[in-house]
Formats: C-alpha cells, sequence, structure tokens
C-alpha cells in the first residue's frame, strides 16, 4: 500500500482557513455582544493577536537560515518571531530564543491564546526554539536547517515531551520593550 507523502505535510490550505475563520468569529463576537461594553484593551488584544497570526502564517514556506530575520533572506526561529513581532506591533524583541522568553508574562499551556509564544527544548537546552501559538494546539516556526517555515501541531510526541513552556506579550510589555 502506498501512502501520499501530503498526509504527512505539517500544515494544510485547510487548516489554515479553519484558523482564520476562527480568528475572524472570536473578533467579531467579542466586539458584537450586544449591552456588554468590551475593553478596549481587550479589543486591541484580539487585534493584535489576529495581526500576529495572519503574518506569521504569510511566512509558511520561507526556507530556514540560521540567524536568518528576514523573508528574503530565510528565518530562524528566533528570527522569524522578531520579524512578525517587529512588522506587526512595531516591537523588537531580543535576538535569541532564550532571551525572548524573559520577556511577556508565563502563561500556563490552558491558556494558550493565538499571538502567544511557545517554547521548546530543542538543543538538549531550555528555551532553545520559539514559535507562535495560531490556536487548536498548532503553532508556526522556523525548524532547522534544510527546513521551511511550517504550521506544526504541538500534540505530537516530539513536540510535546520539548515544551519548555509559553509567555504573553501583554501592552505594558509592549511599551516597556520599545523605550
Amino acid at each position: 500500500m502506498r501512502v501520499s507523502a501530503a498526509i504527512f505535510k505539517p500544515m494544510n490550505l485547510r487548516h489554515i482557513a479553519i484558523i482564520l475563520g476562527m480568528l475572524v468569529t472570536t473578533a467579531a463576537v467579542a466586539s458584537d455582544e450586544p449591552g456588554q461594553p468590551v475593553s478596549s484593551l481587550l479589543d486591541r488584544y484580539a487585534a493584535n493577536a489576529q495581526e500576529l497570526v495572519v503574518r506569521a502564517l504569510s511566512f509558511v514556506g520561507v526556507h530556514y537560515r540560521r540567524g536568518g530575520d528576514s523573508p528574503d533572506s530565510g528565518f530562524d526561529c528566533s528570527g522569524l518571531v522578531r520579524h512578525v513581532f517587529r512588522e506587526s506591533l512595531g516591537l523588537a524583541l531580543p535576538r535569541t530564543s532564550r532571551d525572548i522568553s524573559r520577556v511577556g508574562e508565563t502563561i500556563r499551556r490552558e491558556e494558550l491564546q493565538p499571538g502567544d509564544l511557545v517554547f521548546f527544548n530543542t538543543l538538549r537546552r531550555g528555551f532553545s526554539h520559539v514559535g507562535i501559538y495560531l490556536g487548536d494546539h498548532r503553532f508556526v516556526h522556523a525548524p532547522a536547517t534544510g527546513g521551511e517555515v511550517r504550521v506544526e501541531d504541538m500534540r505530537l510526541h516530539y513536540w510535546s515531551k520539548r515544551y519548555n513552556g509559553a509567555r504573553r506579550i501583554a501592552e505594558a510589555e509592549r511599551t516597556t520593550a520599545q523605550n
């Protein structure tokens, strides 16, 4: 029996459409609840998260390059995260995944929301890899030499056993990091 390689691709267009649909629905519900005042901070967070996710997904397929931080030259994991946050929010994050792991608020896995940062131990040291959480247990990242920016499921054994934690870059940290 022959199995198509397409089955094993980390993400396909259907998954991207589902994630984008979830984000649009969430934003619409948050802003259209009658009689419920919606905090401008929450509105801004939802808009920022949506912008981060859409921008990150736009780089799927860009080649990995160690030390890379642009779509033209390629990305490493922290370069992708830094580029997405800079272009989406005007925020300059630190260069390495370890340093990025010190920015923002620590959150539990159950609290993950689109736009949060997820960290992994891929080089036998904590916080050696970073990606952007998309929702539905998926994240986008620049994996390794020879790879391309792609979406993966955090529930896969490889990622699940290497998960180090997550951070949310709150509005206060965004302001502080920019100064």
